[in-house]
């Protein structure tokens, strides 16, 4: 299982080659995208319940 830190590092280096072999618009996509994989891992893995935070 990867920490927080190896997670991290991978992303930063994702965004980094994104943004410089794509350039800004593919820097913005990885990031948008790898946001939404974030929120939809968080919610498949129980440790998001959107459900509960929408009924603030």
């Amino acid at each position: 299982m990867m920490n927080a830190a190896t997670t991290g590092l991978a992303a930063g280096m994702a965004l980094g080659f994104a943004g410089y072999f794509g350039g800004f618009w593919a820097f913005l996509l990885v990031l948008v995208l790898g946001a939404a994989g974030l929120i939809v891992g968080l919610v498949v893995q129980g440790d998001l319940d959107l459900h509960a935070r929408r009924q603030r």
